[in-house]
Parts: C-alpha cells; sequence; structure tokens
C-alpha cells in the first residue's frame, strides 16, 4: 500500500467518527428538550409501587377488655397420691401390678410371707386360753371362800387374798387377749391393699425380696385431681387470689388446659421466699404427673383502648406506633398504660397487649411488629375487610 493511499483510508475513518458524534449530540439535546421543565422531583417515588399487607398484619385500636395476667410454671402434681408400705418386716410373695395398672381402694395387690406371723398368733391366743382357765379356777376358789368365811371356817384375809387373786387372774387374761389380737393384726397386715383408687406410678420391689417395717412397695396417683405448683416471687404474690383463672400450657396438648387458683401456701420457702401456689387443673386425658406447665393467671381485667404488643416500637426517643391514614404508614408517638392480655379477633384467643393512653384514636389502623421496618410515607395496600375488634364480642367471649 502506497503512502497515497493510507492517508486517504485514515481520511475515511475520521470522517466516520465525526459522523457518529454528531448524531449522538443531536439526539441528547432532542431528549432533554421532549422532558418537560415543570416535573417535580418526587413524581417518580410516587408511581411506586404500594406494599401489600395481610390481614395478620394489621389491627384497629379499640377499646377492649384487657386482663392483667402473672405467667408462672412448674411440675404437674396428683392432689391424691399414696406409697403402699409394708406393715410388716416379712419376704414379699406376691405383688399382682405394675406400672400402669388401675387399682381401687382396699384391692389387695400383694402377699407378704406371714408364715411366723401365724405361729405368733397361736402362740397368743394359746396364752389366752391358759389366763382364762386360771381366771376360771380363780373365780371358784372366790366363791368357795366367800361361802367359808360366812360360816366362819375361815379369816377375812383369806377371803381377801381370794379377790387378789382373781383379779389377776382377769387381768393376765386381759393382757393375755391383747397380744392375740397384736399377733393377729400383724398377720392381717401380711396383704398388701391399694390405700386409694388410680394409676400405679412405680413398682420398687420385686417378689421374693425381704423388706422392712415402713419399706415403699408401690406408688398410686389419682390422676382425676391434677395440680401445677408454681413459685410466685413475693412482689407478685399479693395480687393472687383464691378462685382467680388461669390458662396452663403443657408440651405436646395444642390448647392451654384451663384452671383455677385453688390454693396459696402460708408461708414461703426459706431459700428463695416464694410461695408456693397451687392451681388445680380441669380434667384431661394427656395430663399426667411430673409434666412441666407454664401458667397464665388472670388477675384483673378493665375496659382500655389497646394495641398489640408487638404494634408498639421502640426504635426511637419515644414509643410509636404506625397507622395507616388515606393509604400510608404514619408514625404517631404514644403514651402507653398497663400490659396485659387482650382478644383482637373474637376467633382467635387472646395476645400480648398495650393500653395507649394518648397519640392514638379509636378505631385507628395500627401495622403489627410482623410487617417489619417500615419508613413513614411509604403507601401500603390494606386487605378489603381489616379485622376489628368489637368490644361487644370480647366482653361476651369472656
Amino acid at each position: 500500500m502506497t503512502r497515497r493511499t493510507r492517508w486517504l483510508v485514515a481520511a475515511a475513518v475520521l470522517l466516520l467518527l465525526g459522523a457518529f458524534l454528531a448524531r449522538g449530540l443531536a439526539l441528547r439535546y432532542a431528549g432533554g428538550a421532549a422532558r418537560p421543565t415543570g416535573a417535580a422531583p418526587g413524581t417518580a417515588s410516587s408511581a411506586q409501587p404500594a406494599v401489600e399487607l395481610a390481614p395478620t398484619d394489621i389491627a384497629r385500636a379499640e377499646q377492649a377488655e384487657l386482663t392483667q395476667t402473672l405467667a408462672v410454671s412448674g411440675s404437674l402434681k396428683a392432689v391424691q397420691s399414696a406409697f403402699v408400705k409394708a406393715r410388716v418386716a416379712a419376704e414379699l410373695k406376691t405383688l399382682a401390678v405394675r406400672e400402669g395398672d388401675r387399682v381401687i381402694a382396699g384391692q389387695l395387690i400383694g402377699q407378704l410371707d406371714t408364715t411366723e406371723y401365724d405361729w405368733r398368733l397361736r402362740q397368743a391366743e394359746d396364752q389366752a386360753a391358759s389366763a382364762a382357765a386360771q381366771l376360771e379356777i380363780a373365780e371358784k376358789t372366790l366363791a368357795n371362800n366367800k361361802a367359808l368365811v360366812d360360816q366362819g371356817f375361815i379369816s377375812r384375809n383369806a377371803l381377801d387374798t381370794s379377790v387378789s387373786n382373781a383379779a389377776a387372774a382377769r387381768a393376765a387374761l386381759q393382757a393375755a387377749r391383747a397380744a392375740a389380737e397384736i399377733a393377729r393384726k400383724a398377720v392381717n397386715d401380711g396383704a398388701v391393699r391399694a390405700p386409694i383408687g388410680g394409676l400405679v406410678a412405680q413398682r420398687l420391689v420385686q417378689p421374693g425380696e425381704r423388706v422392712s417395717v415402713d419399706a415403699r412397695l408401690v406408688e398410686i396417683v389419682d390422676l382425676s385431681r391434677i395440680e401445677l405448683e408454681a413459685a410466685v416471687a413475693p412482689e407478685d404474690v399479693t395480687a393472687v387470689r383464691s378462685g382467680q383463672p388461669a390458662r396452663v400450657a403443657i408440651d405436646g396438648l395444642a390448647e392451654p388446659v384451663p384452671a383455677r387458683v385453688a390454693r396459696i401456701n402460708p408461708s414461703a420457702s426459706a431459700g428463695t421466699r416464694a410461695v408456693m401456689t397451687y392451681l388445680l387443673l380441669e380434667p384431661h386425658p394427656a395430663l399426667r404427673q411430673g409434666l412441666f406447665g407454664r401458667a397464665t393467671i388472670e388477675l384483673q381485667s378493665r375496659s382500655a383502648l389497646v394495641v398489640p404488643a408487638s404494634a408498639v416500637r421502640h426504635d426511637q426517643a419515644q414509643p410509636y406506633v404506625v397507622v395507616v391514614q388515606q393509604g400510608v404508614a404514619v408514625d404517631r408517638p404514644v403514651a402507653l398504660g398497663q400490659r396485659g392480655d387482650a382478644r383482637f379477633d373474637p376467633r382467635q384467643p387472646p395476645e400480648p397487649a398495650i393500653e395507649v393512653t394518648r397519640g392514638v384514636e379509636p378505631g385507628a389502623l395500627v401495622l403489627r411488629g410482623t410487617v417489619g421496618s417500615l419508613r413513614a410515607g411509604t403507601r401500603v395496600a390494606v386487605p378489603a375487610a381489616p379485622p376489628a375488634v368489637p368490644a361487644v364480642a370480647a366482653a361476651a367471649s369472656r
């Protein structure tokens, strides 16, 4: 390629680059002229789509029953339970029940070997028979001596001796009969019987073992009445009263079990200073002694303007709630009152709630904590039928 040819190619490339540059500048100026000069900078933000809310994300601030509660926990225990103990020291011959078997009060569930006590009973009965014979002889002698004294054949001292001998024989007979009854009781105590009706919880010995007096053989529990033993702090026990309703949540049960405060211990524990409180649960087939339960005691209830506890936010200097006004989220600082439980849906159980004394009007839509962090001014889409809390329905549900 000659020098002249190279210069021609370079000139052509420069012309093409100039043409493309001129076209780009023309398009840029044309776009700027087409944009309206009076367009507001916030027009693009107002065109953003609204945040879709689920029915469970919103609630109404309503006048409802606010129930103050106290949370306690403890173990379940049967009101009636008993350890069947050996009343005599002997070898266990039979034990007919095992864990889970049902027994009734007075049922024979085992037998101790009473051979030794049988022979002691026979010995005591023979001694009683001997004492009876001695008494009979003493009484006959006394009767004869009385006749002889009247006739003057013996002295008054001899008669007094006969009276004493008869009294001693009578006392010996009574002692022998008492010993026989004690021996008979020992024989009867060899029969192991259930003191109460219920279910066998533990079988502590096996046939063939020799047990001592008061040795535990079987534990029986009556599951018809179950209590929750809960320790209440000293500062909270003054608000607890007998008869207050409660609900006990137990692992494995879908619904809490209704209960009530049955008794309050008059003494505090030495170490923790806590006061033991006993909650009587309604009968339920799944209740077992030893299960762990978490109870909520209803201390008092009153009408108040409430919002869900999760709707109150604390990431600012003052607590606030996010309310929905004309489809826009707005922050509202609030003044809070007491805490408790309230029913925000008649079909749902009560949930934690907070009283609002200032900042929110009745009927205002508030966003729950499930929505998360939401900037003020964000457009939101509210469901067609937001949930409400009719005060009459809330009172009727109680």
